[in-house]
């Protein structure tokens, strides 16, 4: 456990130069990108042996709320984007086929150690990028990505591919944390935005502009979790 868990090493990487900091993230150019990606990828190997221990219960209201708003009926295809650890898994119901995908092996292995001990017959894993999904169009009925879209590299690509894999009339359900609207929060959030970063996830990603960059509009919104601190959004694919 304690190989598995050596974060020191890499908080000593993340905190870095400012310098290295400014260098590695104006999202200008391939090498920005590329870092980012190997930072998520580090981020989540380190945390994925206590990955649960730290977010399962914590963030369980806001699975819940999740899985039900997808409104899912008998025969119907889902897909997880960033399924991770598989804490979604159990909740979808048995008439249902499930596909998550993860960009991380770790976080992965996890996942299939659930599905195999709880017998989820009707759920199928994949390691993929969710800014790159290897499916045909409209092949899901319903899309799905719980506390992942400001841990990707790019959102928005991330959310044109989810709508391009999702058929037409389909739900697309995010839930995730988003900058605050209230200025002292959102000032707090713009602060932490550049460690954060570095770590693997973002405080300062706007829920508004990010779907109007999609073409999405918010079909149902909810706050949820502790203190109201994430937003639950359900979109319709359109036509």
């Amino acid at each position: 456990m304690a190989e598995d868990w050596d974060i020191i090493p890499f908080l000593r990487e993340v905190v870095g130069s400012e310098a290295e900091r400014r260098a590695g993230f104006t999202g200008e150019g391939g090498d920005s990108r590329a870092m980012d990606y190997r930072t998520i990828k580090r981020a989540y190997a380190i945390l994925s042996p206590v990955y649960d221990f730290l977010f399962d219960k914590i963030f369980h209201p806001g699975r819940v709320a999740a899985i039900n708003l997808l409104e899912i009926n008998p025969g119907d295809h889902v897909l997880e984007v960033g399924v991770g650890t598989g804490l979604n898994l159990p909740l979808y119901p048995s008439h249902c086929k499930v596909t998550g995908i993860d960009i991380s092996e770790e976080m992965l292995r996890k996942a299939r150690e659930r599905v195999q001990a709880l017998g989820l017959t009707h759920v199928s894993l994949g390691v993929m990028d969710g800014s790159n999904l290897e499916f045909p169009n409209d092949s899901f009925d319903h899309v799905v990505a719980t506390y992942v879209i400001s841990a990707v590299p790019d959102p928005v690509k991330t959310l044109m591919e989810m709508r391009r894999v999702c058929k037409p009339s389909g739900h697309l359900v995010i839930l995730n944390h988003f900058k605050s609207e209230n200025p002292v929060i959102g000032a707090v959030e713009e602060m932490l935005a550049p460690l954060c970063t570095r770590i693997g996830f973002k405080t300062d990603l706007k829920l508004k502009p990010l779907l109007e960059r999609v073409s999405l509009a918010p079909e149902q919104l909810y706050r949820v979790n502790l203190m109201n601190g994430w937003r639950l959004v359900r979109c319709i694919n359109p036509q």
